[in-house]
């Protein structure tokens, strides 16, 4: 797609524009339309044109990487299930070409290429102080609220006894499914925010808390990070953790441990 557009960091370039070209791949099903000939069992490439466009032309940017943001969350959020909320566009490719950028030495294109798409996630969830039901119902309650987050489905609460030695009152625990938009660590700061808002205080390790949230596994990302380790590195030791998980993904495979939920489930002792 050819678009003029005025995004740059110049002020030349914000008043005078310039043409910008869009390469998109857009990932979905086309079986259902490729059986019945029905346009509305697909995606009308005309209208994500001028959805692009549109997105792409209504405010100006400094950067083409956030120009490419906004338009593929565009798209992505645009494009769901009438009947199930299901997302009908799993996964876009977005490339952004500025062939005429103002660099003062002969040059073919500058370009940015982003992919983007829904990604699911396994999160455990659980509560030992005030209202623990309440808490984790508020916390799915903002989940399903959440427009990068879809498809919500949450597994039965289990009263389990604390993990880690520390002396304080049982615990309700869960998991929850989800597929997201968001990467693993925006991910991770939205459920601390929602910890935050239950009024959590992190004073012992393995104390009491009114919210606790983890992602357990995200696709089948491995992640070294200090701040968020994925899979979560101790569920093969934690019942609490595995019994709703089973519940929800029985055969969903630790990558670091080659073990489906199952097999770690019924490798703990009893």
């Amino acid at each position: 797609m050819e678009i003029y557009a005025h995004h740059g960091v110049f002020p030349e370039e914000k008043q005078e524009g310039q043409f910008f070209y869009l390469d998109a791949e857009l990932y979905l099903s086309l079986h259902e339309a490729g059986i019945t000939d029905d346009l509305t069992k697909t995606v009308h490439y005309g209208e994500v044109c001028e959805l692009m466009k549109e997105t792409f032309t209504e405010r100006s940017y400094d950067l083409i990487e956030r120009a490419a943001e906004v338009v593929v969350k565009k798209v992505l959020l645009a494009y769901t299930h009438h009947t199930t909320a299901v997302p009908l566009i799993r996964k876009m490719t977005l490339n952004v070409n500025k062939p005429h950028a103002p660099i003062p030495i002969p040059f073919e294109n500058v370009s940015v290429q982003i992919e983007r798409g829904w990604k699911k996630a396994y999160l455990g969830i659980g509560s030992n102080l005030g209202d623990k039901r309440k808490y984790i119902e508020d916390a799915v309650e903002k989940l399903k609220k959440n427009e990068l987050i879809r498809k919500v489905r949450c597994s039965k609460l289990l009263v389990t006894k604390p993990y880690g030695g520390v002396e304080q009152d049982d615990f309700l625990n869960g998991a929850i499914e989800i597929e997201t938009l968001l990467q693993p660590m925006e991910l991770l700061t939205f459920l601390q925010q929602l910890e935050q808002e239950a009024h959590r205080e992190r004073k012992v390790h393995w104390g009491p808390r009114t919210l606790d949230l983890d992602i357990l596994f995200y696709e089948d990302v491995i992640s070294n990070d200090p701040k968020l380790l994925i899979p979560h590195r101790d569920m093969q030791n934690r019942r609490f953790v595995l019994e709703p998980l089973n519940e929800l993904c029985p055969c969903y495979v630790n990558q670091l441990l080659q073990k489906t939920v199952y097999e770690m489930l019924k490798e703990l002792p009893d």
